[in-house]
């Protein structure tokens, strides 16, 4: 079952050093209960105090563990920042920020860990005073309060053992306060006296050495708090008391009458009434009154608003501020809410509406009349409209006319309406969804419309089409004229369509279309009658497009299709007949004028297709194809997308030339025959000898040559990035038994000769089965080394041989199958200094150096090994052979040694196969960290240390008590206060 544990009771008091010192320690006491309230009496516990910065979930400054015993009331005392650090140091906490937290954790008998809860620290009024640095003179005492019930006397506990006197010191500042001592039996209280005047308060004198707390008495009940006094801001006693002041300062004790308030007149807190003199108004207020005069007014002499109405709610149809004429007959221009300016500028407004959101800045509603209605008497506008982004003047209507503009006086000569714009803007959009026009004109004998432009980029007119019908239509039934005349007398253009704006990618700038209704003819005709005109192409198609990729069939500069699978026809036929082959005649000549582009290029795009891109005959004696690069291109260069081949080279069965041939016939040219890259994955040139009974290469690479330069090889390979192999070579085959590279030389030079000019490994190998990465072997005809490691440069650090494994294995097994010789042998100049005979026997002529402290030998434990740990100190056991235990009464003859932290040697009889990780190291000579406790009052370097009545603990001993045998060591270290761990020269005696 999981341990339930509440502490009760918590006192945390800091102390303090001088100001130089800082914080040393934090006392804190608690009372250890179960669930059910039970206390934890007489137990051992582990406390482990984490300090956090900032928050309750902050990082841990600092943390440490305790490890401590109840009393019979469960009451434990331990001083925070002398426990056993788990990280970061007491004195390191920033305990100038004043954000720390308490996180405790206790675990009874050997559990673990259960969290208590996290508090935040706070300085108690000495440590305030006392971090302060340097103290000041005491104030007076104030009054002694009414003594309260005496509660019952708790059972006096053991006087601690005196500490020796140490020499007096100067007085400096206040010392640490240490913990209370025992409280005596009360005497019977005595009848108050008069308090007398204060007297100076002397100096302090020296704080004398703090004894060793003795435990805490029972806690007697609280005594009784209905006659005490009251104190800070009220008067009287308790549990009535009075409120006599607020933040220190005195209320008046005039009793305050309705709507007043207390206000504060420079001396005392004195009821008065609201601002103003007026007193209160009353929310909602309401009233009627029958008065010519105004009701209400306000001022305002400065910048402000003189009324402002604010409604913050939600409803819809709410008002700030609302004017209501109740009468249904009221006087002409009687108004509701009305705005007088009555400045003579400019920029005066009447009444401003204005509307942060999408709704209106002013709304007039009316069945019959105006809804807002704007007059001019002069120059100036009945309705000025303006808006700096929106629209300035927006009319609609459900079944009336939006708007209605006229002139109504015969003798006016001025536009209905005038529209201008000085942006780039339309200055009139008119748009319909409906069918009727959306611009119907008539006129006699004037223009239906007459548009004018003088601008090379404007248009007289133009006819905009955005769905499915025509921009601009002429309808003619004559058979001499025109329904569209284009006319050029000039040097422009006949007819000019263009597509301006439009980025669908379906207009047309001119359609020309012919087969409507059964017609027939040309859809489109271009001749030229003057055969002397050389000046001009017939027809001419040009584009200053950027084509369309991928969509090859869009953006040329033309395109002919012949939309038929069954057709013959081709796209474009075009045929020259001349009997010069001179540049230029040609039946398609492609020019590619740019530094890019194609002079010719043919795609067959349909993927299931299985017609050639181009198909080149002849049958005559010329070439089908002749390609000549004039500069440093290539004469053919063939690419392939897909699974077939780039260049594919091939000679039937019927004819005896051959797939390829490839030749220089300069003997200048340096460059290679044949150059093979790849920059996918494949391989760039792959060479195959398909037969399984044929013994030629797929390859030869042969040079004869004296020279070994770099380079000179049969075959050469380079890896010139940042990965691949210079070589490599794959036996492919898992039931193939040959290399997958075979060297051999007939002369006295290496079969391989290896080496790494950057960081690499000259040779690394590898093995993914059970074979070895690297075998060395002498056959038994042979003399020589199986292996040899040699470092010739002096200023190399590196090691010869590194071996490093991340198995389960040995990181190097040696095995002598010889029948004389040792294991391993290690010299320093040639000369032996250390070696490992066959038996397994270690030699060292300069002795051996380990980085423990003790030496140790491992024994079998009492119960499991899980329940011991560093630093216990062990006895012999009495009830098995050669096994111990935890020491656990005082003096004990039995105490063997201590369960060692890092033995710098571990004796024991097992194999040195054996797992031992079930036995204790337990250190018999050597320096070893101890469990100590204060059972037998501080130690000091030096004293000698015997078993405890504590569970694996060591303390002092008293010189007069020890007998042979009872000495496990001295101690090295001090330790003056709780319990711990304490370096030990261990040396049984």
């Amino acid at each position: 079952m999981k341990k339930v544990i509440y502490l009760f009771c918590l006192l945390l008091a800091a102390q303090y050093a001088h100001a130089q010192s800082g914080l040393t320690g934090t006392n804190y006491q608690a009372v250890a209960r179960n669930a059910n309230g039970t206390v934890y009496a007489n137990q051992a516990i582990q406390v482990r105090f984490s300090v956090l910065g900032g928050a309750a979930n902050g990082p841990v400054q600092y943390q440490e563990t305790h490890n401590a015993n109840t009393n019979q009331l469960g009451l434990f005392s331990l001083q925070i920042g002398r426990g056993t650090p788990v990280s970061g140091t007491y004195a390191a906490v920033p305990w100038a920020n004043a954000n720390q937290f308490l996180k405790v954790e206790v675990a009874i008998g050997g559990g673990s860990f259960v969290e208590l809860g996290t508090s935040q620290l706070l300085s108690v009024p000495f440590a305030l005073y006392a971090a302060n640095g340097n103290p000041g003179p005491a104030g007076p005492a104030g009054p002694e309060g009414p003594q309260g019930a005496d509660g019952a006397p708790g059972a006096n506990g053991n006087n601690g053992a005196p500490g020796a006197p140490g020499p007096a010191g100067p007085a400096g500042p206040v010392g640490p306060v240490g913990p209370a001592g025992p409280a005596g039996p009360a005497g019977a209280p005595g009848a108050n006296g008069a308090n007398g005047l204060p007297g100076p308060a002397g100096p302090a004198g020296p704080a004398g050495p703090v004894g060793p707390a003795g435990p805490a008495g029972i806690q007697g009940p609280p005594g009784d708090l209905n006659a005490a006094a009251a104190g800070g801001d009220l008067s009287g006693n308790y549990p009535n008391p009075t409120v006599a002041r607020i933040q220190g300062v005195a209320v008046n004790a005039t009793p305050p009458v309705l709507d007043q308030v207390l206000k504060f007149n420079g001396t005392d807190w004195v009821p008065a009434s609201l601002p103003g003199g007026g007193g209160s108004i009353t929310l909602p207020y309401i009233t009627i009154e029958n008065n010519p005069s105004t009701l209400f007014s306000i001022t305002n002499q400065g910048d402000g608003t003189s009324i402002e109405g604010i409604n913050n709610t939600t409803t819809s149809s709410i008002a700030a501020v609302r004017g209501i004429v109740n009468s249904t007959a009221p006087g002409g221009f009687s108004s509701a809410v009305r705005g007088i300016n009555n400045g003579t500028g400019g920029l005066g407004i009447g009444v401003w509406g204005s509307q942060a959101g999408s709704g209106w800045g002013v709304y007039g509603v009316t069945p019959n009349g105006l809804g807002v209605y704007g007059n001019s008497s002069a120059n100036g506008y009945g309705v000025f409209a303006n808006s700096n982004s929106g629209i300035g003047l927006n009319a609609t209507s459900v079944n009336g006319i939006a708007a209605n503009i006229s002139i109504n006086n015969n003798a006016n000569n001025n536009s209905v309406l005038t529209a201008n714009t000085v942006g780039n803007g339309t200055v009139i959009n008119v748009s319909t969804s409906g069918n009727g026009a959306g611009i119907l004109s008539s006129a006699g004998a004037g223009f239906g419309v007459h548009g004018i432009t003088s601008a090379q980029t404007s248009a007289g007119i133009v006819g905009d089409n955005n769905g499915a019908g025509e921009a601009i239509v002429g309808r003619t039934t004559s058979d001499i004229a025109g329904a569209v005349v284009g006319r050029n007398d000039g040097g422009g253009y006949g007819v000019r369509g263009f597509v301006a704006t439009n980025t669908t990618g379906t207009s047309i700038g001119v359609f020309g279309q012919v087969g409507l209704n059964g017609g027939e003819g040309r859809a489109g005709r271009f001749e030229n009658t003057n055969q002397d005109n050389t000046l001009g192409n017939t027809l001419e198609v040009e584009t200053n497009g950027n084509g369309n990729i991928p969509d090859n069939t869009l953006g040329n500069a033309a395109s002919f299709l012949v939309d038929n699978t069954n057709s013959v026809a081709a796209g474009v036929r075009s045929e020259v007949k001349t009997i010069f082959g001179n540049f230029g005649a040609a039946g398609v000549f492609g020019v590619s004028s740019g530094t890019g582009g194609f002079a010719g290029l043919f795609h067959a795009s349909n993927p299931s297709g299985n017609g050639r891109a181009l198909v080149a005959l002849t049958d005559g004696n010329g070439n089908a194809i002749t390609a000549n690069a004039g500069k440093d291109g290539n004469a053919v260069e063939a690419n392939i997308d897909g699974a077939g081949t780039a260049l594919y080279a091939w000679v039937p069965t019927f004819a005896t030339g051959r797939a390829g041939r490839f030749e220089i016939f300069n003997e200048d040219n340096e460059n290679s025959v044949i150059s093979v890259k790849t920059v996918g994955n494949g391989t760039a040139g792959n060479f195959i000898v398909d037969r399984t009974t044929g013994t030629s290469p797929a390859i030869k690479g042969e040079v004869n040559s004296i020279f070994a330069n770099f380079g000179t090889a049969g075959v050469f390979g380079e890896s010139s990035g940042t990965g691949g192999y210079a070589g490599l070579f794959y036996s492919s085959n898992p039931a193939g038994n040959g290399p997958a590279l075979l060297a051999l030389t007939e002369g006295a030079g290496n079969g391989i000769t290896a080496n790494a000019g950057g960081n690499g490994d000259g040779i690394e190998a590898s093995c993914d089965g059970t074979g070895n990465a690297v075998s060395g072997f002498i056959p038994n005809f042979g003399s020589g080394k199986a292996g040899r490691f040699a470092n010739f440069n002096n200023a190399n650090a590196q090691p010869v041989v590194h071996i490093t494994t991340t198995g389960t294995g040995s990181g190097m097994l040696v095995n002598h199958q010889g029948p004389s010789g040792n294991v391993a042998v290690f010299q320093s100049a040639s000369t032996n200094v250390a070696r490992i005979n066959k038996a397994g026997r270690g030699f060292f002529n300069g002795g051996t150096q380990n980085s423990g402290a003790d030496v140790a030998e491992a024994f079998d434990v009492e119960g499991s090994i899980s329940a011991y740990e560093a630093g216990d100190v062990l006895v012999i056991s009495t009830t098995t052979d050669r096994m111990v235990e935890k020491s656990s009464e005082p003096y004990s003859t039995l105490v063997a040694g201590v369960y060692a932290t890092k033995p710098g040697v571990l004796l024991t009889e097992e194999d040195i196969d054996t797992n031992i990780d079930d036995k204790a190291p337990m250190g018999v000579v050597g320096v070893i960290p101890t469990k100590v406790c204060m059972e037998g009052g501080p130690i000091k370097r030096g004293d000698m240390l015997v078993t405890s009545s504590k569970a694996g603990y060591a303390m002092k001993a008293d010189p007069d008590k020890v007998k042979p045998g009872q000495v496990l060591g001295k101690a090295l270290q001090e330790h003056l206060s709780g319990e711990g761990k304490i370096k030990v020269l261990v040396n049984v005696k």
